[in-house]
């Protein structure tokens, strides 16, 4: 969740604008600053790992009724004690969470290229689990839940609050969620406010509402509050905070490139793979109590951190800003980083030309200098009163302000400086699973399949017009097993393009045309097709017979790579269609939409169950165990 470190107070808005120009220039000095020093960098090994984030969950099993428990900073203040005691090399990290109910935890070290890394990867995550666990009060569970089905509805915190609409009430002001719903970092009450005062009202959300035989048509909300009623949309589930968006849960990979150039090459080879993976993970099909027609938590940010005023969305004449500005700050990427890709970056984007001229000059490459220069258009959304003016020679925190408020589906990340952290890509699209072991295949599977496109020199590249399409497609219910998308059926195996070649695995041909970009099934994708695709899984069996690796890692990484593969075909569920299907079977199920109290109860009892092995779901996956 970005920068955490801070000193001072934090401004709000008003105060945050009249240092914007300030704060983006030296924040370009930081960044010019730190590339000089990168340029002479030697070359990195590669060192990756996950970021996991969990909800702190309070079952009243009396009253059949489950809730958000907000202790999530004091237990992630508990955990952090010894590291911050000075403890080096601990199993786990962690770092505080947008909203209260929530913390985020990663491996304490990163691992690295050795192959039998892999099999930690799961021991690890049941370790950071085990850890909550330990602090956890009677009746609290920590789950690895992407969506908590009754977010914003009445009583859903423990303790309850009321939620303050009032424009007295300088945080929220939402009709569903309280400020005390909002982690007590300064950094987020800050973000949730900016974000509101910069658009000049309260940000909208509206998710298509799942139709089932006895939802109202049109469904409509009424609410006693005219700017909610204006902004609500029929046939959907309106909800006002970026709280809604920000509460969710996700998991996150990072690896390390062996340098700028190589870590552009993933960034880009990745971005097709994004929205694959994000309808592979969907776990996210409840939202404000209702059953959504959409399965995974991407529209529901993109919408909730959306700080354009009217004019930058093209609803008045610009007066006071000055562009159109065309999509949100969270969203699929907007252009690619390497030479070789250029030629697909078919998305106009806006930027800030005098930034884009500035790294220019100072030799910055005219891709990363366009993509910087497009970030740069966004206005700073946090600062605090000893945070303005500092090094530009020793820090980045005005560069990491602009930098971590933009929020795509992967994030290029220059080296920190001072430290022996390289340059990384982040694949920021996957739904947390309820499981460690689920969250680990995901793991394995991104990071193996940077090495397969490194190995034999792969190009998923397609018009990034095509990654927005099919990231839209990905979002929607039942996209893994009825969405068809875009993907490039010639990727290129190796460069001497000679049919004899050991890392030969299929032909380019130099001239791309449309019927190289075929719609694919993500069965098709991931399994492959004779004459189409040759499938993810493929390539990585066929990487993992060209290096040494031990009968244990191979035997876990196989399990899950069955899983990934099962999940792909349609033999296992996602998340999100196994728990549409647990409400829509509930004997309560009134085939309205609605998931009320108890059917969210028994719902998250049986998902605690499962995440504890209490029970079997062969609907979702099978393990060697």
């Amino acid at each position: 969740m970005g920068i955490l470190e801070y000193d001072g107070e934090s401004l709000n808005w008003n105060e945050i604008k009249l240092y914007a120009k300030y704060v983006k220039k030296h924040g370009i000095v930081q960044f010019l600053n730190n590339y000089q020093r990168l340029l002479e960098r030697p070359v990195d090994i590669l060192k990756w790992g996950d970021e996991v984030e969990y909800m702190v969950i309070r079952f009243d099993h009396k009253n059949r009724k489950v809730q958000l428990s907000l202790r999530g900073d004091a237990i992630c203040n508990i955990l952090q004690e010894k590291e911050n005691s000075g403890i080096v090399n601990l199993p786990s990290s962690w770092r505080h969470e947008y909203a209260s109910h929530m913390l985020e935890g990663t491996p304490g070290v990163p691992y690295q290229g050795d192959m039998a890394q892999f099999k930690y990867v799961e021991s690890n995550m049941e370790m950071r689990r085990k850890e909550i666990q330990e602090l956890l009060q009677p009746n609290e569970q920590i789950m690895t839940l992407t969506a908590f089905p009754r977010l914003g509805c009445f009583n859903y915190t423990n303790p309850s609050y009321k939620a303050d609409s009032a424009k007295s009430n300088q945080i929220c002001q939402s009709l569903f969620i309280p400020n005390e719903a909002i982690g007590s970092h300064p950094r987020f009450l800050c973000l949730e406010r900016s974000i509101r005062e910069r658009r000049g009202e309260r940000v909208s959300i509206n998710i298509p509402i799942f139709k089932d035989t006895s939802t109202p048509s049109p469904f409509i909300e009424k609410f006693n509050d005219p700017e909610a009623n204006q902004a609500a949309k029929p046939d959907h589930i309106y909800m006002d905070s970026t709280s809604f968006g920000f509460g969710n849960c996700c998991l996150q990979i990072t690896i390390q490139g062996s340098n700028m150039d190589e870590t552009k090459l993933l960034y880009d080879q990745l971005a097709p793979v994004c929205p694959i993976v994000m309808a592979l993970s969907a776990a996210a099909p409840i939202w404000r109590g209702y059953l959504a027609d959409v399965d995974v938590r991407w529209p529901v940010i993109e919408q909730g951190v959306d700080d354009r005023t009217r004019e930058e969305r093209g609803l008045e004449p610009l007066v006071n800003n000055e562009r159109v500005i065309r999509r949100p700050r969270f969203g699929s990427i907007n252009s690619y980083l390497h030479k070789e890709s250029r030629k697909f970056n078919d998305v106009a984007i806006e930027i800030d030309l005098e930034t884009k001229y500035t790294l220019l000059d100072a030799g910055v490459d005219q891709l990363l200098a366009q993509h910087i220069a497009h970030l740069w258009m966004r206005d700073p959304l946090t600062l605090f009163t000893n945070n303005i003016e500092v090094d530009d020679k020793k820090v980045t925190d005005h560069f990491e302000n602009i930098q971590t408020t933009n929020w795509h589906s992967l994030r290029f990340k220059p080296p920190p400086p001072g430290s022996d952290i390289g340059w990384r890509v982040e694949f920021r699209v996957c739904e947390v699973q309820l499981t460690d072991f689920e969250n680990a295949a995901f793991s394995v599977f991104v990071v193996l399949l940077t090495r397969v496109i490194l190995t034999y020199n792969l190009d998923f590249c397609i018009p990034l017009s095509y990654v927005h399409t099919n990231m839209t497609k990905a979002q929607k219910n039942n996209a893994i097993n009825l969405e068809k998308f875009y993907f490039r059926s010639n990727i290129v195996s190796c460069c001497c393009r000679n049919s004899d070649c050991k890392n030969h695995i299929i032909s380019d041909d130099e001239s791309l045309t449309e019927e190289h970009f075929q719609k694919m099934s993500i069965n098709t994708i991931i399994n492959g097709k004779k004459d189409v695709f040759p499938g993810f899984i493929l390539l990585i069996q066929k990487y993992l017979g060209s290096v040494d690796v031990d009968i244990d890692t191979r035997l876990k990484i196989n399990e899950y790579l069955d899983f990934i593969s099962n999940r792909a075909s349609g033999d296992y569920m996602t998340a999100a269609q196994w728990m549409r299907h647990f409400v829509t079977s509930h004997p309560e199920y009134k085939q309205d939409s609605v998931v009320s109290d108890s059917i969210a109860y028994d719902l998250l009892v049986r998902c605690d169950q499962i995440q504890k092995s209490k029970v079997k779901c062969y609907q979702l996956f099978k393990t060697a165990a």
